[in-house]
């Protein structure tokens, strides 16, 4: 017999990690100002591993269009400043000895359109995981039914998925409107 309960936390679990997903897949989308987390995705090449920006240098936002690295060690600046290079964050380092500091561009109205669009894109992607995550949960509570679960039951508890469903739904529509915002404020 299957546990209505633990089947009902575990999509709410999957929909919450999809949620985090999410607002990882926001955090990198620069929004003007300076974000540390932009730069979340840079791997730097530190004896022969690939490791983490945040593990080699202390990175900090001094002022609200800057971002400064400070390398733990002096020889690593070469290898920062080429991991950034090589990443998707599209900023040109600038390096004067003992730190790195990216300056944050102003966005164009067309780009800033082209930011909004991918948020959405993001957000979309989410939906449709917390979409699957309730259609599994559903499919579940439907072979139960054969187990031996009463059809009311199981009515009841695919309510209860679909409400869950719907608070992460507005979630996302929420945290994309919030980025949304974010952006096209100049």
């Amino acid at each position: 017999m299957i546990d209505i309960q633990k089947n009902l936390q575990e999509a709410s679990g999957k929909m919450e990690a999809a949620m985090s997903h999410l607002d990882e897949a926001l955090a990198r989308i620069r929004a003007g100002k300076a974000n540390v987390r932009i730069l979340d995705a840079v791997r730097v090449e530190y004896y022969g591993q690939n490791v983490p920006l945040t593990n080699v240098a202390s990175v900090t936002t001094p002022d609200a269009k800057t971002i400064a690295i400070q390398p733990w060690e002096k020889n690593m600046i070469k290898e920062i400043e080429k991991a950034i290079l090589n990443s998707e964050v599209g900023i040109t380092p600038e390096n004067n000895g003992e730190m790195i500091r990216l300056g944050i561009p102003p966005l164009t109205e067309d780009r800033r359109k082209q930011l909004v669009k991918q948020a959405k894109s993001e957000g979309e992607d989410a939906k449709i995981s917390v979409r699957n995550i309730r259609r599994d949960a559903i499919d579940v509570l439907k072979k139960a039914i054969k187990d031996g679960l009463a059809e009311d039951v199981e009515k009841d508890a695919e309510a209860e998925v679909q409400k869950v469903h719907d608070k992460y739904i507005r979630k996302v529509d929420e945290l994309v409107a919030a980025k949304e915002k974010e952006i096209m404020t100049v």
